[in-house]
Parts: structure tokens; sequence; C-alpha cells
């Protein structure tokens, strides 16, 4: 397994959240709360559980909210600094680490702020380090219904199959990142990962991998997911406080 220690990640922190307006209006995305906690903070526990704990966040939006919150990151076992940009005038996912270039000789992490994930970040660094890859997506199997069922011609236009609404499944861009520091090369300010950086990457025939992982991911991008989430994580905190007191008392 690789060294975690010397590996770096970058979180990213820095956008509106317009989607999950108004709970966004007064709070950053990252900072809204899931459970007892807010959504962050799962983030930068799974990156201890991991191993890394040389830590930036990137933030923009709302920063003081976060940065009161996690501070220098002591209190989570991590060493965390910051990278501030204008709110009013973003410099989007790339763009917001690109003064990391001169700092960053390893492999690094990038991943998102807002995203809930139990990844086995060691494997994927592993993964990506054995395939000497310039940059590895993780990678989520999502399955989709279809609304209806479909049939299968042959040549003759016989049916030879019936399918009643099948899952078609994908691969998706999870927007979680392992990049050799090679690709700073490529990134200025205004610059997107999944937009430009690695379609770039990809037409000059850099070694671009993916990272296929089956453990939990989602992205808290919707008002109903979020309520749905909050309110199921709510209740689980609940009752493991409830069977600690009670257990306590016995």
């Amino acid at each position: 397994m690789p060294h975690m220690k010397n590996i770096k990640a970058f979180v990213l922190c820095g956008g509106r959240g317009t989607r999950l307006r108004p709970y966004t209006y007064t709070i950053p995305k990252p900072m809204l709360p899931l459970g007892e906690k807010p959504i962050l903070e799962y983030v930068i526990n799974n990156l201890k559980l991991n191993g890394i704990e040389d830590i930036t966040l990137t933030v923009g939006y709302l920063k003081e909210r976060i940065m009161d919150y996690f501070g220098d990151g002591g209190d989570w076992g991590v060493d965390i600094t910051y990278f501030e940009e204008d709110e009013n005038n973003p410099l989007n996912t790339a763009g917001s680490i690109a003064c990391a270039k001169d700092s960053v000789n390893e492999s690094f992490v990038v991943l998102m702020g807002d995203h809930l994930t139990t990844i086995n970040l060691r494997k994927m660094v592993k993964h990506h380090q054995e395939e000497k890859n310039t940059a590895t997506l993780g990678l989520k199997k999502q399955g989709t219904p279809l609304e209806y069922g479909i049939v299968e011609l042959d040549s003759d236009g016989k049916i030879v199959q019936f399918k009643e609404k099948p899952i078609v499944t994908n691969l998706i861009n999870a927007a979680i990142y392992v990049f050799e520091p090679e690709v700073f090369a490529y990134i200025k300010k205004g610059l997107d990962f999944g937009k430009n950086i690695l379609p770039k990457l990809v037409e000059e025939k850099k070694k671009v991998g993916g990272y296929v992982f089956d453990e939990y991911w989602v992205d808290i991008g919707r008002i109903h997911d979020y309520e749905h989430l909050n309110q199921v994580l709510s209740i689980v905190d609940l009752a493991f406080k409830t069977k600690f007191q009670t257990e306590k008392h016995l």
C-alpha cells in the first residue's frame, strides 16, 4: 500500500450550491448538516480514515463558516490549510488549486466537499500508482431504469427478446481524482477538471485510467435527496445516542 501520509488532498468547497437553495442562502453546501455533522466533516473523516492528513480546502462562498468550524484541523487529527478565492470571481474546480503548482511533487487526491462517500482511497491511490497513470478517475456504477419495456429484433425483423423496463448501467464520474503533479501544466484559473483538464489529457494521449469502486457515494445535489438523507442520519444518530444512554445507566 502507498504511504498515505505523503499524499495531499484538495477538497473543493467553493461552490454556491444553488440547487439546494434556500438552505444555501446562509450556509455553504459543504456545511449543511447531516445528522449531527456537516457534510464536509464526513469527507474529512474518510480522508483521515484512509491515512490522508495533509488537506487543503478550497473555499469561496461563505468561506468563514468553513474556516471557523474546522480551523487548522487539529480537532480531527489532520492538518488543514485553505486556498481562498473571491466568491464573486470563482476560479472553477481546477483553477481553485492552480496556486499549488510549486508545492506538490507526489501523487495527490482531489475530491468534492459536498459528496458523501466511503471510498477506499488507499486502494484507489495504489491502483493509480501501479498503473502509472497521469490521472485516475473514481467511477461509480449507477443503474437507470427505463420507463418502458423494450424488444430486440433479429436481422429479419422478428422479435427475439423482451425486456420489461430494464435497468441501464453506466459508469459515472464521481469527481474523485488521483493526479500526478504533471497535470499542473494544464491547470489555469477558470478551468474545470471534467470539462477541460481531463479531456485535454485524453486528447494528448496521457495515461488516464478509471478506478471502479463499490463503496457508498452520493452527490447531495437536490433538496429532496438532502432532506431524505438528513432524516435517515438524524434517526440513526438518535438511535445510537439513546442506546448509549440506556446502556450507561444499566
